[in-house]
């Protein structure tokens, strides 16, 4: 399993090669991250666009949908689909995308278009990620603060807000950013680990165990919460099921 660095890095490689019109080498860099992260929404969207760029728009699709599985308020992912379905000649289907893509931009933000208010916010959530690894989370929570102003529904930007609030002692706002992700998005890994190392620096032990034993049976591949399980003397049982489950 890789650590959460080298999953960034991985991640920035595959946008590097992008911006170089690499796409096969982008392409190579997203789906490893998928591997082990199959519910990274953006990553399906980017793998996505890298296969139509390499004529493939069947399998573009596939990773198109998954991210609006995983996020049905992923306005880009609702727009790329649209494009291509319109390649494929299902014209009525990717006008009622088109059309759900719009109306998720008006609703995030009036400020910019689309593609420049998603570029804007991408944009400014790589300058976070950049002070993070320069150990300088305050900067990067402000980067991310001014992603999230413009493109509030991008859960995987405020999932690395939260980390870096954490970061800087702000543990209970991280929590009720988490939460807020968690809502939109019940099965996102990265979240729910990061929830219960809150809940645990926050004194509530209890819950932070109910956090990882839900996450470890969400993303069986993550061992993340088995580790932190583990750190707190607690095995995951296997008939164990999330408070929420039904049969």
């Amino acid at each position: 399993m890789s650590s959460p660095v080298e999953v960034r890095q991985t991640i920035e490689d595959g946008v590097a090669a992008w911006e170089r019109e690499h796409f096969e080498e982008a392409l190579e860099s997203f789906r490893s991250v998928l591997a082990e992260h199959p519910n990274f929404a953006d990553i399906h969207n980017k793998a996505g666009l890298c296969l139509a760029m390499m004529s493939e728009p069947e399998e573009a699709l596939k990773h198109f949908d998954h991210a609006l599985e995983l996020n049905e308020g992923y306005a880009e992912a609702h727009l790329n689909r649209g494009i291509i379905l319109n390649e494929l000649g299902r014209h009525d289907e990717a006008k009622v995308a088109l059309r759900r893509a719009g109306e998720i931009d008006t609703r995030d933000s009036t400020r910019y278009p689309s593609a420049l208010g998603n570029e804007l916010a991408d944009g400014l959530s790589r300058l976070g990620v950049l002070y993070m690894r320069a150990d300088e989370p305050r900067k990067a929570v402000e980067h991310y603060r001014e992603a999230l102003d413009i493109r509030p529904r991008f859960q995987d930007i405020r999932t690395r807000y939260a980390g870096a609030l954490m970061e800087v002692g702000e543990v209970e706002q991280a929590r009720t950013e988490l939460e807020t992700v968690l809502e939109a998005r019940p099965f996102m890994a990265d979240a729910r680990v990061m929830l219960g190392v809150a809940l645990q620096r926050l004194g509530e032990k209890e819950s932070a165990i109910e956090a990882w034993k839900r996450c470890a049976v969400d993303a069986p591949e993550d061992m993340r919460p088995r580790a932190y399980l583990a750190s707190v003397g607690v095995e995951l049982d296997e008939a164990w099921m999330p408070p929420d489950s039904t049969d």
